[in-house]
């Protein structure tokens, strides 16, 4: 029997054409890099870098991204044994402009439709999805079948059991009639364990703005731990045993915010899977996402754990 994966996660892969100059739009940027992207994607990458071992269920297209990913994939310590191969369909290119500290716009080019929303539920490995110490959606994986059927499957795999976070990930840009995601959504937490979300992505799937209300309704909805992301007024997160950790951002020059979410969220894996009371997660989450702020791109400035815990001891915040 081979052994479980610490960290499954399930959804968006596409390449990231960035920008090497900041604060210039895309139609005077003369130089670009390229980096894998997609949210659950980094995060697997996020995780890997803090010795986890991660695989990603995906799909690209049958064309020199595509094999560019599942490259960048196995160079990054991430199984890419779940990735599959739609042919037809282009592998996703997104494009981005950076004008720090706050404003990073992002253009994507899914047409005429991305290969990772062309997930199927037979061909899921469903006993891998179930023995992982970790699984992760989220709510881009929910916005088209067949993904949004393959997506609950494998949260039904589950039942439950050990840590299955939802990743609330709203892009309104993907959904045909945005005013479904709520019952998508919905469906989705009856399953998780764990809830992830920015203050949007949270009045999307509970209708609720203030973040302690929203937590709240998180795990009223069915989660057992609830983390909501306010931004510049840092993290709140909330267990169902009523302990609670509201901490404030780590202070950072921000070069790119676009990558901190899934350095987050790899880091929170990292913390839950160790065991760390919720505190000593939370901080340790927000720091690798305050690293990855300060860097141009995403992928490649996922942090060790040595990084966190040098820029947690500099700002006086150890975990």
């Amino acid at each position: 029997m081979t052994q479980a994966h610490d960290l499954i996660t399930m959804g968006r892969i596409g390449v990231d054409i960035y920008p090497l100059q900041t604060g210039v739009g895309l139609e005077d940027v003369e130089t670009f890099g390229k980096f894998l992207g997609g949210s659950p994607s980094n995060v697997a990458v996020a995780a890997a870098r803090l010795g986890r071992r991660a695989a990603v269920v995906t799909k690209v297209g049958e064309d020199p991204f595509g094999g560019y990913l599942r490259r960048e994939l196995r160079q990054f310590g991430v199984d890419d044994v779940f990735v599959g191969t739609e042919p037809g369909l282009p592998t996703p290119v997104t494009f981005c402009e950076i004008f720090p500290p706050d404003d990073f716009p992002l253009y994507f080019y899914r047409q005429p439709k991305a290969p990772d929303l062309e997930l199927r539920t037979p061909e899921l490995d469903l006993d891998a999805i179930r023995s992982a110490h970790v699984f992760w959606m989220t709510g881009t994986g929910l916005c088209e079948e067949p993904s949004r059927g393959a997506t609950l499957a494998a949260l039904a795999a589950r039942s439950r059991q050990d840590v299955t976070v939802f990743d609330l990930d709203w892009r309104p840009m993907f959904w045909r009639d945005p005013a479904a995601a709520r019952d998508s959504y919905a469906g989705a937490l009856r399953h998780a364990t764990v809830a992830v979300g920015n203050l949007e992505e949270c009045e999307v799937a509970t209708g609720e703005t203030e973040p302690h209300a929203a937590a709240e309704a998180l795990l009223a909805a069915g989660v057992t731990l609830a983390v909501v992301k306010q931004g510049p007024k840092g993290v709140l997160a909330r267990h169902r045993d009523g302990t609670t950790a509201e901490l404030p951002p780590v202070p950072v020059q921000v070069v790119n915010g676009l990558g901190a979410g899934d350095a987050f969220g790899g880091a929170l894996v990292h913390g839950l899977l160790a065991g760390w009371e919720l505190r000593r997660v939370i901080a340790f989450a927000n720091a690798a996402g305050a690293h990855v702020a300060g860097e141009l791109a995403c992928s490649p400035a996922m942090p060790d754990a040595a990084t966190v815990e040098a820029l947690l001891t500099r700002g006086g915040l150890s975990a």
